[in-house]
């Protein structure tokens, strides 16, 4: 396991997998904001206005934070990023769950489904290969080198 772990093209493919993955969550929220701003108020944790803001900044976020883990521009603050997300979003939906709220997660715009354990499980998931990308070494696909390394 440790030497998967160390793979380059194992880390490689996790980053093409969380990073679309919040690539594509983000473009359905972008393309819908109106939606996603329900979806955020359906929580019950904020109101009108903060659900609105949410919905044109979060989306932003997910976007950029998807790009730079797959291009390799600072994989590992992207990784970061994404798995403190990840963990909010388990937060959230176990709190909405506990709560007896009934809710779509919004997760992927008009695509999104019931936020239940299910939901939880799938999060965990992700948040798993985030922070295995997080932890591991920097691999050769990064764009941004260290300075002591060659380009060649």
């Amino acid at each position: 396991m440790r030497k998967m772990l160390r793979n380059k093209y194992f880390l490689l493919l996790l980053r093409l997998i969380v990073g679309g993955v919040f690539i594509w969550a983000a473009v359905t929220k972008i393309a819908d904001p109106l939606t996603f701003a329900q979806d955020v108020r359906n929580y019950r944790l904020v109101g009108q206005t903060l659900s609105f803001l949410t919905a044109l900044i979060l989306p932003w976020i997910e976007l950029i934070a998807g790009i730079c883990l797959i291009i390799g521009v600072f994989p590992r603050s992207s990784a970061l990023l994404i798995s403190g997300l990840l963990t909010f979003f388990i937060l959230l939906v176990a709190i909405t769950i506990i709560r007896g709220i009934d809710v779509e997660c919004g997760c992927f715009g008009t695509l999104s489904r019931k936020a239940d354990l299910w939901l939880i499980l799938e999060d965990s998931v992700w948040l798993t290969m985030s922070l295995i990308l997080l932890f591991s070494p920097a691999n050769d696909f990064s764009l941004l080198r260290k300075k002591n390394q060659s380009l060649s």
